[in-house]
């Protein structure tokens, strides 16, 4: 995988102009100027380097996680998801286990996801909760925000609440679909 903190539009894949907040089945909430504007400064630190304290650490049971290697307050940007976007009709039989939903609409031919597997970010190894047990809840610390940004839908992932440093981070794949299948999830 090569490092980009940016949705890619390959040739042969879904092209920008599908990726429309029109089109979301019952629409996408749209982020505010101001936070568009807090947005594009994160944006701007990222391109010279400053992140939020993160680290990828390899799991010998969850494979690569990521964990704070600081502490971090609640509401902070930890990464908006990025890769290549591609139709979901695509990836129906794909293997990839880091594809995001990013655009569902009432023509599901038209349905987008993100696929990080050649472009992407440290948001493809945040873990997901199991939601099959009790404590999966309990573990999450972060959410996925889908908005609308300039027509365009874009997935951010928020701390939901202040991270200790050396805490994994842990989101709900099925914040939205519930269509992902977490019973094996630690």
């Amino acid at each position: 995988m090569k490092y980009s903190n940016e949705l890619t539009y390959i040739p042969g894949m879904a092209p920008r102009s599908a990726n429309q907040s029109m089109f979301e089945i019952g629409g996408v909430q749209v982020l505010s100027k101001e936070d568009i504007e807090t947005l594009e400064q994160c944006r701007a630190m990222h391109r010279v380097g400053g992140y939020p304290p993160l680290v990828v650490v390899e799991d010998q049971f969850q494979g690569f996680t990521v964990e704070a290697d600081g502490p971090i307050k609640d509401l902070t940007l930890i990464a908006e998801y990025a890769g290549d976007v591609d139709y979901l009709k695509n990836r129906a039989k794909d293997d990839c286990d880091s594809i995001m939903t990013l655009l569902l609409c009432e023509d599901p031919s038209k349905s987008l996801v993100i696929c990080p597997d050649k472009y992407g970010n440290i948001s493809r190894f945040v873990s997901g909760i199991n939601n099959h047990n009790r404590y999966g809840k309990k573990m999450q610390n972060c959410k996925c925000v889908r908005y609308s940004i300039n027509g365009e839908v874009r997935v951010l992932i928020v701390a939901t609440r202040d991270i200790s440093k050396g805490e994994r981070l842990y989101y709900d794949y099925n914040g939205y679909e519930h269509a992902y299948p977490t019973h094996h999830f630690l």
